[in-house]
């Protein structure tokens, strides 16, 4: 069970786009995400965050539009279906600037683009933000995504894990073997900025990527940054057991977020890992008023100005089905091998063929959910302390409706709440990294000795 001898971690879920998750919110007339591009957005938001002590900013991000829709292109644009969006990691260069204490979370794809350059950019915002960053490793889901890249198909789902397990091995290399402790010298007297026998070529060569390193950047706060991982399939939920140290854990229930943990968990410790190591945290989903009668106001004028279901009930996310016969059984692919086909799993049927699963709409869960709460600031508290203990995360990725709004109310309504219970933080800690915020017991700000990064750093 996630230990309450540290503080909740607080992280709000967003993107750099008028329409992440809360669909058509965009339409009502306090909302500010049309304002993404502008940077005053964005260091009001920072500003907020810290006001509210919360432990890191999360940015979602795809590198394709949904064009899954029966007018391809046209609902997703008209309906800001998270698109426009901006690139997240020059927005965490930016939001570097205008926040002293915030953790930053970006999410990029292992998938498409080479491990040096983004190792170069990774360290970077490192270095600027003094130790503050956090990388969300995602393979991409989305057929444009691959299309944007030159492939005409999306490349299978294990084979992009196969990719994302050599890219952070690359990124080990680079980052924590390249150069050792103390290189950087700065001794004038000697002209030696840089001692060279304490930089050194990673020389990779493996069946998907060659780098000869060394790596640009000198050693950062962290030198890496905290990862991040929200795969859900099982080839996913080991990937974040062997990487992750933050894992992204999804469910409709407090009981189905346990039991991801507890894989998650189990399968760590079989690579070896200690499991006070892995912090998890799921999505939640707050409308709060000073009453509960004024919150379920608000939550119904929210319900108002959504995107209705069935426009959004379009688009797959399984874009691999296309790729088997429409008469096969779903049950025998499943049993072949896991695609990763999370939703397919909870979805199919004994008998149910591809072509029955295409043609239908993507399955919704109705009734209550753990996750969505609605009420007063004490009945908000209570529910995340009883979802966190029954779920046994260590933490809550708030998700707004309407920005800055339902932030606002959060941290004006619920976090002093969450204060006087201690069970959220009253102040930063001068100088932290994000590593060490996370894992306040933590000796080090470096990945702790069991994660499979630790084995390429040199020691001092």
């Amino acid at each position: 069970m996630a230990d309450r001898d540290r503080p909740l971690l607080l992280s709000l879920f967003e993107m750099a786009t008028p329409g992440h998750l809360a669909h058509g919110l965009w339409t009502h007339p306090n909302d500010q995400r049309h304002r993404v591009d502008d940077l005053g957005f964005w260091r009001e938001l920072g500003e907020l965050l810290e006001y509210g002590t919360f432990d890191q900013l999360f940015l979602a991000d795809v590198l394709g539009t949904y064009d899954v829709f029966a007018d391809g292109l046209d609902t997703a644009v008209r309906e800001a279906f998270q698109v426009p969006a901006l690139d997240p990691l020059i927005v965490l260069g930016a939001l570097a600037d205008v926040t002293d204490h915030l953790g930053l979370v970006a999410t990029f794809s292992t998938t498409y683009e080479p491990p040096f350059p983004f190792a170069r950019r990774l360290a970077t915002l490192d270095a600027l933000s003094r130790g503050r960053i956090g990388w969300n490793i995602v393979t991409s889901y989305l057929k444009n995504a691959a299309e944007n890249f030159g492939l005409d198909e999306q490349i299978e789902h294990d084979e992009r894990y196969a990719i994302a397990d050599e890219y952070l091995e690359v990124l080990y290399r680079l980052l924590l073997g390249s150069w050792d402790d103390g290189a950087v010298m700065l001794d004038r007297e000697r002209r030696v900025f840089t001692d060279p026998a304490k930089v050194h070529y990673i020389d990779h060569r493996g069946p998907r990527f060659a780098v000869k390193g060394p790596h640009l950047v000198a050693p950062t706060p962290q030198r890496l940054p905290v990862l991040f991982q929200a795969g859900t399939s099982l080839r996913g939920l080991s990937f974040a057991a062997r990487h992750a140290e933050v894992v992204f854990v999804g469910g409709w229930t407090a009981d189905e977020v346990r039991e991801n943990v507890r894989a998650v968990r189990q399968q760590a410790g079989e690579y070896g890992r200690r499991a006070d190591r892995i912090a998890f945290v799921t999505s939640v989903d707050v409308v709060v008023g000073r009453t509960a009668d004024e919150a379920a106001a608000k939550a119904s004028e929210y319900d108002r100005h959504r995107t209705p279901r069935e426009v959004l009930a379009q688009p797959r996310r399984m874009p691999e089905l296309d790729r088997y016969d429409p008469g096969e059984l779903v049950e025998d692919i499943i049993k072949r091998k896991d695609h990763g086909y999370r939703m397919l799993i909870r979805g199919w049927r004994p008998g149910q063929t591809v072509r029955d699963l295409q043609s239908k709409p993507v399955p919704r869960r109705s009734g209550p959910s753990d996750f969505r709460i609605v009420g007063g600031p004490e009945e908000v508290a209570t529910a995340l302390e009883r979802v966190a203990a029954r779920a046994e995360i260590d933490g809550f990725n708030l998700s707004q409706n309407v920005s800055f709004d339902s932030l606002r109310d959060f941290v004006e309504l619920v976090v002093p709440v969450l204060r006087r219970r201690g069970l959220v933080r009253e102040s930063y800690r001068a100088g932290e990294t994000l590593r060490e915020r996370i894992f306040p017991a933590a000796a080090s700000p470096y990945p702790d000795p069991t994660h499979p990064g630790s084995a390429h750093r040199r020691p001092s």
